[in-house]
């Protein structure tokens, strides 16, 4: 993690409770959309929710080089623009981080993309617990022993990735059950 730690509307959407309160997803996207000066993305930013983060990633204007550039040129262009905007708006993006975790009691992260490259500046590596059978255990240590893993840690890292590009349509269900449920339970009698 970098000096620029601080505290989507997407993948893991959850909202967050400040001072006993729960903050909606779309609550926390709408401050986060009013509070970034309106220059800096071509359109709104993704934001993605979990119970710990808040990571919002903007969309930069495309370095123009002209139509004979090769695509190594472009990768080039396009992370430059991505350093450019990263060091450029370093200060201001820590402070709406902290104004945002104050706000939320989640840390903020940031990334931009631009063309085909996106780059994650900061964000959370959270340690999780599990207990693993025999069989789950040899599953890890062969990606380990055969070089695509440095540890269990990164090998298991390495799964859920793997699960996660290839269950996308699956999961995009499950979230949408999970956000009927919650609507159902806010029009409840307890809500």
């Amino acid at each position: 993690m970098s000096g620029e730690r601080g505290i989507r509307s997407g993948r893991g959407e959850r909202g967050s409770r400040s001072n006993g309160v729960e903050r909606s997803p779309e609550e926390i996207t709408g401050w986060i959309v009013g509070r970034l000066p309106e220059n800096w993305f071509e359109q709104a930013p993704t934001v993605t929710i979990d119970h710990d983060e808040i990571l919002i990633i903007g969309r930069l204007p495309a370095p123009h080089l002209g139509d004979e550039s090769d695509s190594v040129a472009k990768a080039a262009a396009e992370v430059g623009r991505i350093t450019r905007f990263r060091e450029e708006t370093r200060e201001e993006r820590m402070t709406i981080a902290r104004e945002g975790q104050h706000h939320f009691g989640k840390a903020v992260s940031w990334g931009a993309e631009t063309g085909e490259t996106k780059q994650v500046f900061t964000n959370l590596s959270i340690p999780v617990m599990t207990r693993l059978r025999q069989p789950e255990r040899t599953v890890l240590d062969t990606l380990v022993d055969s070089g695509v893993a440095r540890s269990r840690s990164d090998a298991l890292a390495w799964c859920v990735k793997l699960v996660s590009a290839n269950a996308d349509e699956w999961l995009v269900k499950l979230r949408n059950a999970m956000e009927s449920v919650e609507s159902i339970r806010r029009e409840g009698p307890l809500s």
